[in-house]
């Protein structure tokens, strides 16, 4: 039996950086976490330790501050696609290169006052090889969406250990994570910052206007929306936790409860994911590692 090194990849995780932009007495901001991993003709740094062509983790970080002071961030993606192209462009031994961000919103209180914005974390994937392929991959996660009425849940499979009694007018909540791949043809030439805001509006506009069967029916429907209305996009994949909502019994204080008052459970929740995509959508690839 032979030990070879298998799949393999180095970086650094989590450099986080905030870029002030300085328009007169208006300031804008950008608060992000970028991750980088490189990958490429590294065996000998794990079979020997010849370190040679290895760039340190050390020199990701700081090209990740070079390039917030000499190009702004701006959309994320563009962001991720320009640090990309450049590890992959400068380093002979890297094959490949993957950046991912997630970015932190803050909501503007003056012209450089802020506060911090209670509101989901953009994020997105960017893959690129030195041959010029690349994915996108952008999304959002822990955007919280709750319908008080208009979802069900009955009809299930039931065995010795099922408790659970059918409804028929339920609470339905969720904390989505959600991320949605660009079409190859679209890397790096459109309006991300403005394909994230319809795609958003579309995930929310769905959850909230489906008379919900089930949180897989749902998921389906918000993901079906987002590909008959955004034609950059070409698969959606979504996690959606049923943030349980149960009704409290105050029959032993004398009172009824109509639907009215819940106890919100943070745990054990189902946790229902899925993949709604084209049935022509090019191979996704490394795009969803």
């Amino acid at each position: 039996m032979t030990v070879v090194l298998g799949a393999n990849r180095y970086g650094k995780a989590e450099t986080r950086v905030v870029r002030v932009t300085r328009d007169g007495d208006t300031h804008h901001i950008k608060d992000c976490n970028v991750s980088v991993a490189l990958s490429g003709d590294l065996a000998a740094t794990h079979l020997t330790g010849d370190n040679s062509a290895v760039l340190p983790t050390d020199s990701q970080k700081n090209t990740v501050y070079a390039f917030a002071r000499e190009h702004g961030v701006g959309q994320i993606e563009d962001f991720a696609l320009l640090l990309a192209r450049h590890f992959t462009a400068s380093q002979p031994a890297v094959r490949h290169a993957r950046v991912a961000i997630e970015e932190y919103s803050w909501e503007r209180q003056g012209p450089h006052s802020f506060s911090r914005a209670a509101a989901e974390v953009r994020t997105c994937v960017v893959h690129h090889d030195k041959d010029g392929s690349t994915s996108v991959v952008s999304g959002l996660r822990d955007l919280v969406l709750l319908n008080t009425t208009g979802s069900e849940f009955h009809g299930f499979a039931e065995d010795r250990y099922t408790t659970l009694p059918p409804a028929t007018d339920r609470v339905l909540a969720t904390a989505v994570t959600a991320g949605w791949r660009h079409h190859p043809s679209a890397a790096g030439s459109r309006d991300y910052g403005k394909s994230y805001e319809q795609v958003r509006r579309c995930l929310i506009e769905a959850f909230a206007g489906t008379h919900s069967l089930s949180l897989q029916q749902t998921l389906y429907a918000m993901g079906s929306r987002v590909l008959t209305t955004r034609e950059e996009i070409c698969e959606v994949r979504l996690a959606l936790p049923n943030k349980h909502h149960f009704l409290v019994d105050l029959t032993p204080f004398g009172l009824d409860n109509d639907n009215e008052v819940y106890f919100a459970a943070d745990r054990p929740y189902g946790l229902i994911e899925g993949t709604v995509r084209h049935d022509d959508a090019p191979d996704p690839g490394p795009a969803w590692d």
